[in-house]
């Protein structure tokens, strides 16, 4: 499939999607939509009322919890049926994102190998790192900056006026752990065969970067261990290709799916959150796009086109991760040294997702905006930094940012119900923190490659 062609099926999944996803919404899901919207007002009256009484042991309070376990029944029941309903449509999807995962362990493992063993020695391995954490660090703290002065001019939060409710009432939404014990042992692998099988990014790299150094410490006989990792990147690359072909079909899956759910109302009700967004996204863009120009050139707006493919993947599915190998490709194209690339690009992963950062920094500040709660410049600074380390340890867990999210937001008494209004739209928001992520880590292996004189 010629890559020009690739990016028309993908744009014309995205529209199909939509139209498909409507009409499923207004004729076979609305009846099961209204069932669970009920439910979900009965609930939100249920703890209104529950906010207002003092004393657990009253025979009203009983009532009103056992009524709201009743209406969670009813949701959790409607909810299960539209799964049912959906089943086609996120089965296409799901078939995608599976292979992409089946894919992308041995791919990183294999070329961050042979790309360490071509590097040869620890001191020039420790150069290339220094050059990618400065531009990692760099473009989280801008992300999170600009996150944060953003949701301050926009103030998308301030017209809600939500009530303080109680303690006991939780979005349900586990939080992120802060340890330091947690986030050693989500960088240092236990078992290596236990990293794989789980897609533990930044484990595989931490094995890989000991195993590069040792196979190319050891001469000769490394040379064969090089020579058929390379073989083998080889051919999982040609399986990409394969597996690509796949990409239309599970953009209009998980596009349909989304639409049928939420309906084109949710635009409506959000509309001004979900508009400053993606307003504040395109100007994260430009900034990402600036930096790359001001060491690239002209030449980035070739690395732009270049990965519009996989920015559409990764949109339409709303996982960075199904775009990972599409954009490995395509920096070997763009004439990045495949050293550099196997180098950076994983590290990415785990270190560099700048969507997501501008999106924490963004979401939590509109929390406390809906609950009147003034943060003072210090405080939001203090969130910023908390953001910046917490965020390295979830890359890789399903809703990663709404799980940060949820642990700060009880560092600054924020209450972590207010996570509800967020959970509804979040698929939407996630497409476009995703292509951003995508074109930030295109971008910053782009740069180092550069700085290494290895962009041909």
């Amino acid at each position: 499939m010629q890559k020009s062609k690739l990016t028309l099926y993908i744009f014309i999944a995205l529209i199909l999607g939509v139209i498909a996803g409507y009409l499923y919404n207004v004729y076979v899901v609305n009846a099961i939509n209204l069932k669970l919207n009920g439910a979900e007002t009965s609930i939100k009256n249920i703890d209104s009322r529950l906010t207002g009484l003092k004393d657990s042991t009253a025979v009203v309070y009983k009532d009103l919890k056992t009524q709201r376990l009743a209406q969670v029944n009813v949701r959790n029941e409607n909810d299960a049926l539209r799964e049912d309903k959906l089943e086609g449509f996120t089965i296409l999807s799901d078939i995608f994102l599976r292979l992409i995962k089946m894919i992308v362990a041995p791919l990183v493992f294999s070329t961050l190998v042979v790309g360490v063993a071509k590097v040869g020695d620890i001191k020039a391995v420790g150069r290339i790192g220094g050059k990618t954490l400065l531009w990692f660090l760099s473009a989280t703290l801008i992300s999170l900056l600009l996150g944060m002065l953003l949701v301050n001019l926009f103030e998308p939060g301030r017209e809600m006026h939500l009530a303080l409710p109680d303690s006991h009432l939780n979005p349900d939404i586990k939080k992120a752990a802060l340890s330091l014990k947690d986030f050693v042992g989500h960088v240092f692998p236990r078992s290596f065969f236990e990293a794989m099988a789980n897609n533990e990014i930044l484990q595989i790299v931490v094995f890989s970067l000991f195993f590069g150094i040792a196979t190319a410490a050891i001469g000769e006989k490394g040379a064969i261990v090089i020579k058929a990792l390379d073989a083998i990147a080889h051919v999982i690359l040609k399986i990409t290709g394969y597996v690509m072909k796949l990409a239309p079909l599970a953009v209009f899956g998980a596009i349909t799916a989304i639409v049928a759910k939420q309906g084109l109302g949710i635009l409506s009700t959000y509309a001004i959150f979900i508009g400053e967004f993606y307003f504040s996204l395109i100007i994260l863009w430009l900034i990402i796009v600036f930096a790359g120009f001001v060491v690239l050139n002209k030449r980035v707006f070739t690395l732009v086109n270049n990965i519009k493919d996989a920015m559409l993947i990764a949109f339409g599915t709303s996982t960075s991760e199904a775009a990972y190998p599409k954009v490995l490709l395509e920096l070997e194209r763009f004439g990045c040294s495949n050293k550099i690339v196997s180098f950076v690009l994983p590290l990415g992963y785990s270190f560099n997702l700048d969507g997501s950062m501008m999106y924490m920094t963004f979401a939590s500040l509109f929390l406390a905006q809906a609950y009147n709660m003034h943060l003072s410049f210090g405080q939001q600074l203090t969130m910023l930094l908390i953001l910046m380390l917490t965020s390295k340890g979830v890359a890789g867990v399903p809703r990663a940012s709404l799980v940060v999210i949820a642990g700060t937001l009880s560092l600054f008494n924020i209450p972590e119900a207010g996570l509800a209004l967020l959970i509804g739209i979040d698929p939407l928001l996630d497409m476009g923190r995703s292509a951003t992520n995508v074109l930030g880590n295109a971008m910053a292996t782009a740069v180092v490659s550069k700085w290494e004189k290895e962009l041909n």
